[in-house]
């Protein structure tokens, strides 16, 4: 899946994520958030070396059902899922820690 640079209002249901094969990264954030801005390309560049993981921005905040299934609280959030099962979570990351979450998914 190609990256994406916007986040989306249309986020799909928890049980539609746990239902999802393959690799897949949820990122959470909005689309005017610095931080979220600022770690965009570096999930761009890890996209472009790992074409086979999916990938969904999906725009959080209060109320937002899925984010809050995931206790997501700061942005960016990402989560990395395998056949729909949680395998890593990362709330602000660094460069370090999203790759070396990216290295567990895709080796794992």
């Amino acid at each position: 899946m190609a990256y994406d640079p916007t986040y989306h209002d249309d986020a799909p249901t928890r049980d539609e994520v746990e239902q999802t094969d393959g690799l897949l990264i949820l990122e959470f954030g909005a689309n005017w958030c610095g931080h979220c801005q600022r770690l965009s390309p570096v999930v761009e560049a890890m996209l472009k070396q790992h074409p086979h993981v999916q990938h969904r921005r999906i725009a959080d905040g209060k109320g937002k059902a899925l984010g809050r299934s995931f206790r997501v609280k700061l942005w960016p959030t990402l989560v990395f899922l395998k056949d729909g099962q949680p395998v890593d979570q990362l709330a602000r990351p660094d460069v370090e820690q999203v790759r070396r979450a990216m290295e567990v998914l895709t080796v794992a």
